[in-house]
């Protein structure tokens, strides 16, 4: 089951944010993610978006994903980004069953 890692992103600190950027998307593609989503923060709707930059990854499954967040390779880019590029970072599994309906 897919597995998705949806984070907010701010740079404080452009040089170290394009040097987290590289080190992350290496090994991100390493341990078989993908980018979903990468860019500013579009239109909020509802609610307040305290980020400028929303990344959505998708994984193959939740063990991939963990894999990836504790590898050496990605403890390396949390390094170069500290207190340079804060990070909200949420895992999410799964996609809607199949049948999926709601009720009523």
């Amino acid at each position: 089951m897919p597995a998705y890692a949806i984070a907010a992103v701010d740079v404080l600190d452009e040089e170290a944010g394009l040097a987290y950027a590289r080190v992350a998307q290496s090994s991100i593609l390493a341990h078989g993610g993908r980018y979903v989503v990468a860019g500013p923060v579009g239109e909020p709707i509802e609610g307040a978006w305290d980020s400028s930059r929303l990344v959505v990854l998708e994984f193959p499954d939740m063990a991939r994903i963990r894999g990836w967040y504790d590898s050496p390779e990605y403890r390396e880019a949390r390094r170069i980004r500290e207190g340079k590029v804060h990070v909200t970072l949420l895992f999410a599994e799964g996609s809607p069953p199949e049948g999926f309906a709601l009720p009523g």
